[in-house]
């Protein structure tokens, strides 16, 4: 894999991306919607475009302190629809996975909403208002309302998110740089819903629970290298480019649940300065490394959702709605 690396040289800063850098808050609304057929529907979306970020502050200024944000993704087909040539150099169709046991598929989705706050209702009003500027041009493809856990533990009761990088080096792994210079500021982000079976998982001991993530448990500690099994999750997650330098992205999940329904289940989101990263540590849980050796996770955690966004630079997401501003002529 050629992965692109940060040139520590480059002088130019970057466009303001969006929110997708701020930290984990207590709630998160993921929605992945679809666009309709025509071009009226197409014209209101580009509106949505460029009126989000005035939606994110009429809400935010009601509680300011719930730090309400608001990520907006694009799909292939939809940029193709919405906007056409030129395209980020690395935005396609998510690719799915088929490992001998299990299956990361590619589900359809043209725009992602990940919003976030302190609370589900500033969550909620957000979501209700960006729906009705939309009205009828998109429809719901997903939804799934995430929240924090405890100390950020996930469903599976081991704390998630442990090696998110911060602070540059969070900049470096999930924003475009000048290799896609039209584009800088910009990021790839996947997402996945993927479904617990708990009562396996719980049918499981503390050791082998351990040894499948390659965690402790209670006090979160990775694993000694001669004990950390080569199929644990921790280990097929690590991903180094050519020169041995490990390769990070940003993730923001959480966790979901509907007890009534017995569904329990995590939500995983990337974003990544090239999706060739996340799309290789998924490679490496579904079809294994090498092959075979599959992320022992996955026997009690299923994935039942793929996509792939491009996230534009705050800029270029408001431009984007008065045409392509990198469209020659």
């Amino acid at each position: 894999m050629s992965a692109i690396r940060p040139d520590p040289h480059a002088s130019a800063v970057p466009p303001q991306p969006q929110a997708l850098l701020e930290p984990q808050l207590m709630a998160a609304h993921f929605i992945v919607l679809g666009i309709v057929s025509g071009a009226a529907a197409e014209e209101r979306v580009r509106a949505f475009l460029g009126s989000a970020a005035g939606l994110v502050r009429s809400v935010a200024q009601r509680e300011p302190e719930q730090r309400l944000s608001l990520v907006v993704g694009i799909g292939s087909a939809a940029w193709d629809r919405l906007f056409g040539a030129p395209r980020p150099a690395r935005l396609h169709e998510f690719k799915a996975l088929r490992g001998a046991r299990h299956h990361a598929p590619s589900t359809p989705g043209d725009v992602l909403l990940h919003i976030r706050a302190r609370s589900e209702r500033m969550c909620f009003e957000l979501s209700m208002q960006i729906m009705r500027a939309l009205g009828e041009a998109a429809v719901g493809v997903d939804e799934v309302h995430g929240f924090r856990y405890f100390d950020l533990r996930a469903m599976i009761g081991f704390v998630d998110g442990v090696e998110n990088p911060v602070g540059p080096e969070a900049a470096d792994a999930a924003l475009v740089g000048d290799e896609d210079p039209g584009f800088a500021g910009g990021s790839y982000v996947i997402v996945q819903k993927y479904l617990h079976d708990m009562s396996a998982w719980n049918a499981l001991t503390t050791e082998e629970q351990e040894r499948a993530v390659g965690r402790t448990k209670h006090d979160n500690i990775e694993l000694a290298d001669d004990v950390m099994p080569t199929n644990s999750h921790v280990a097929l997650n690590v991903i180094e480019d050519e020169a041995g330098a490990e390769l990070a992205i940003v993730r923001g999940n959480l966790p979901f649940a509907v007890p009534s329904r017995g569904e329990y289940g995590t939500y995983f989101i990337g974003y990544a300065r090239d999706p060739a990263v996340t799309e290789q540590m998924l490679a490496n849980m579904f079809i294994g490394r090498p092959e075979g050796n599959y992320d022992r996770l996955l026997d009690f955690s299923r994935a039942v959702t793929g996509t792939l966004f491009f996230v534009p630079s705050q800029a270029l997401l408001e431009a984007l709605a008065d045409g392509h501003p990198l469209a020659g002529g």
